[in-house]
């Protein structure tokens, strides 16, 4: 048997001059060695102290040289020497040899068993302890007992293995043993099986600290936030006192629930109870308060702490990172490598998004060099994900790509974070390409941040089609009732013109949260319905809901489009007077803009120059706009000489300032505005207008010649243009912006992209039908005419959503009231 052993462990070679025993005899002594190699085995006159051996092994080499000497002085037979052995092998890492020496125990003990059992589960080989407990429940002399099942039941891969553990543990009277019921407890709280675990916890006739901390942390991870509250509320009614486990498992509760003056008082509490020293309460602090944006107290927090690890630097960084105070962000970073800690994989994440949003290129490219030279990219997926959105967030989307590329692994956050990258970079297109390339990749399934990185790109297309079989993928999975995903699907909807479909979504999903009031109030805000919004928006005060930034943002766009300047005043003022919420540029944009759209253009312009900020190109570009439309060509000078210095880089604007003095004649002006948009090497964005039918999506530009119908279209837009003359349509020249004659004006505008979409739609769908049509530009003036006229003419209901929001032709009527 001894020499099985050592051939065993020595990989079959010879044991005759056994030379390496002498490692081992090195750890005890020479004499020992001596007394050791003498014939083999040990003297019987003096002892080996293996207890001194056993210290000495922290190399499996070192480990298998003790193993072969117990085993030469017939110690290895031992329950308590083998399983010792056992243990040691797994500790080190080694379940392999972990196994063969269990199996070499004859006369196996219920200890023998719970360490091989313990020994799989703390190396990850779940399955071969839950195997290695069949195989000990199957021997009739050796049965479980307490220690048993604690490891075993972390081990089980679904509830069911876990409720076939549990009536072991029931027969064998073990169930109410403080450690099996608080393990039971963990185990139906890993799947989502609160219900059961509580009903343990009540039953239990004795609860120590780890059962209340199970409890607690098992209804936070079923997002059961009240229940867990409550119960810490009776743990402490009991008397029994929060340790560091209990706070840091309740603190992300008051985040969870928007309960800051919890948080302070349990914050309170670890100040009392002297618990602020303990690294994991104050990591959970620095947590707690950057959820609220309390970045100061989080600050005071870390300063605080005597002792810092990775996870308090971690946490301090993610937290102005999170609250969007990127330089903070890389400033810790960097005293994070002065004082010598190394970065992790959260460390980079919470960097990348930093570095993105501090919008420096170069910056951006030296976080990729850093991670690129410790060779993060080929290692781990996470990292590369973290690359991948930062290039998309800066704008670099064809970086994005590049890294994408590269990876070795792609998992499903790759897919998304690219689609995402796409379609947040305005590539609708490119996006739904990628999502197509992920669909045919067996090895990921869509989810939850698919949808919601998909389904807008659909929407921005207008691809309703496309966006309602996505719909069905969605339902099949059953995230249709997920607020975010159906919250995708209300905006889909109502940016494909379907605001009654929107509507129904809209009170499917739960109304919790801002986000589904958001999307509701701005869809019917870009279809002019804005006393809808308002109303809606009361609604949601009704509810309980608490307003947010974007609600505003949402609200203000509505008043614009609508016309509703008193309503949109009032509402602005409300904003920071009765909710605290200070405006960003964008209020102002859209605050500016209404005051603008409704011909207050003065008005506009003197806010502007109030405003507490440096107006950008949101601001400028909203008066510029209304100054096309109202012919103010003086103030419209003005404002682009402003937009030319923020944002040159904007062909639009060119755009803009060359139409209003077109408008008026001043050639001269649109030449200049022309030549200037060309030296600074700028195109203008051709005008484009889709419309899908058939599963398919024909896209038109202005003038288009190449179509296969396209002799049938203009014929059919000149039978039109005849019967809309009859009814005494003129042509509205001014939104020619050629220096033509007026038969050749007529043509442009005949030409125009909205106009051959409509047309297309006319003769390849049934009379009467509806059309939706897709426009990259706003509408003109005379093409706003014109299609009311073929609303009345052919009795169709005729949808157009331009650049800005949407018009419903129905009758000879546009929804909008002709204010656009």
């Amino acid at each position: 048997m001894s020499q099985r052993l050592l051939l065993s462990f020595k990989g079959g070679r010879s044991t005759k001059s056994l030379p390496f025993f002498s490692f081992c005899c090195k750890l005890y002594s020479s004499r020992s060695c001596n007394e050791v190699l003498s014939n083999g085995v040990a003297s019987r006159k003096k002892e080996i102290n293996f207890e001194h051996l056993f210290k000495s092994c922290t190399k499996i080499y070192i480990l298998k040289c003790l193993h072969a000497l117990l085993a030469v002085s017939g110690k290895a037979q031992s329950i308590f020497i083998g399983t010792r052995l056992g243990n040691l092998y797994a500790h080190l890492g080694d379940v392999s040899l972990s196994q063969k020496t269990f199996c070499m125990i004859e006369n196996k003990d219920a200890y023998t068993w719970n360490s091989m059992i313990s020994s799989y589960v703390r190396n990850g080989h779940f399955r071969e302890s839950l195997n290695c407990l069949n195989e000990m429940l199957s021997t009739a002399d050796v049965k479980p007992d307490f220690y048993t099942f604690p490891p075993v039941l972390k081990a089980c891969g679904n509830i069911l293995d876990g409720a076939r553990i549990h009536c072991w543990a029931s027969k064998l009277g073990l169930e109410w043993d403080v450690f099996v019921a608080a393990s039971l407890v963990h185990m139906y709280c890993r799947f989502q099986s609160s219900t059961f675990a509580f009903k343990i916890f009540k039953n239990m006739p004795f609860r120590d600290m780890g059962c209340w901390n199970a409890m607690i942390s098992g209804f936070c991870q079923n997002g059961n936030a009240i229940e867990a509250l409550s119960l810490l509320n009776e743990m402490r009614l009991e008397g029994i006192k929060m340790d560091s486990v209990t706070i840091a498992t309740v603190l992300p509760i008051c985040a969870q629930l928007d309960d800051i003056v919890h948080g302070m008082l349990i914050h309170l509490y670890v100040i009392k109870h002297g618990l602020e020293l303990d690294v994991f309460v104050s990591n959970a602090l620095i947590n707690m308060y950057a959820r609220f944006g309390e970045l100061r107290h989080a600050q005071k927090v870390f300063d605080d702490m005597i002792v810092r690890d990775l996870i308090s630097w971690n946490s301090l960084i993610a937290a102005y990172e999170q609250n969007n105070v990127p330089e903070k962000a890389l400033k810790y970073f960097h005293e994070m490598m002065v004082n010598e800690i190394q970065p992790d994989l959260l460390t980079i994440v919470s960097l990348a998004s930093s570095t993105a949003q501090t919008k420096n290129f170069h910056c951006c490219r030296s976080v990729h060099g850093f991670i690129l030279r410790r060779c993060w990219i080929q290692e781990d997926v996470i990292v590369c994900n973290a690359v991948v959105d930062m290039y998309a967030k800066l704008g670099f989307i064809h970086c994005s790509r590049k890294v994408f590329d590269e990876m070795p692994v792609k998992d499903v956050v790759s897919w998304n974070s690219m689609i995402s990258g796409y379609a947040q970079n305005g590539l609708a297109s490119e996006a739904i390409e990628i999502y197509n390339m992920m669909k045919k990749c067996d090895d990921v399934a869509p989810n939850q941040g698919t949808w919601v990185s998909i389904l807008p790109a659909y929407a921005h297309l207008g691809a309703l089609r496309e966006g309602m079989r996505t719909h069905g993928h969605v339902f099949r999975v059953a995230l249709n009732l997920d607020v975010f995903v159906g919250t995708s699907l209300i905006d889909l909807y109502g940016k494909c013109g379907r605001l009654d479909d929107a509507m129904s979504l809209f009170y499917e999903v739960p109304r919790m949260s801002t986000v589904p009031w958001n999307a509701i109030i701005s869809c019917h805000g870009i279809h002019g319905n804005g006393r809808v919004s308002l109303k809606l928006f009361n609604d949601m005060l009704g509810e309980g809901v608490k307003p947010d930034h974007v609600t505003f943002l949402s609200l203000l766009s509505a008043c614009s489009h609508s016309g509703l300047v008193d309503e949109g005043k009032r509402y602005f003022h409300m904003m920071e007077q009765e909710f605290g919420i200070k405006p960003v540029l964008k209020h102002y944009g859209c605050f500016v803009d209404m005051f603008a759209r409704a011909g207050r253009l003065e008005t506009a312009y003197r806010f502007i120059k109030s405003m507490p900020l440096q107006p950008d190109a949101s601001v400028w570009g909203a008066l510029l706009g209304a100054c096309r439309i109202h012919g103010n060509v003086e103030l419209g000078k003005l404002a682009s000489d402003n937009l030319f210095e923020v944002d040159p880089e904007n062909v639009g604007y060119y755009v803009v300032l060359s139409n209003i003095y077109a408008n008026y004649g001043k050639w001269e002006g649109v030449n200049e505005v022309r030549s200037l948009a060309r030296d600074r090497g700028l195109k203008k964005t051709p005008g484009w207008s889709s419309v899908e039918l058939n599963n398919k999506i024909e896209v038109f530009y202005t003038g288009n010649q190449s179509h296969p119908q396209c002799h049938e279209i203009y014929e059919e837009l000149s039978i039109l243009t005849a019967k809309m003359k009859t009814l005494g349509y003129t042509p509205d020249y001014t939104f020619v912006l050629q220096d033509v004659e007026d038969d050749e004006k007529e043509q442009i505008l005949t030409s125009h992209s909205e106009r051959l979409a409509i047309a297309y739609g006319i003769l390849n769908t049934p009379h009467r039908s509806p059309l939706r049509i897709y426009k990259n530009l706003r509408v003109c003036g005379d093409c706003h005419n014109v299609t009311k006229l073929i609303s009345k003419i052919t009795e169709r209901e005729i949808i157009v959503r331009d650049s800005n929001r949407f018009h419903h032709f129905k009758d000879g009527v546009c929804s909008c009231g002709d204010y656009w």
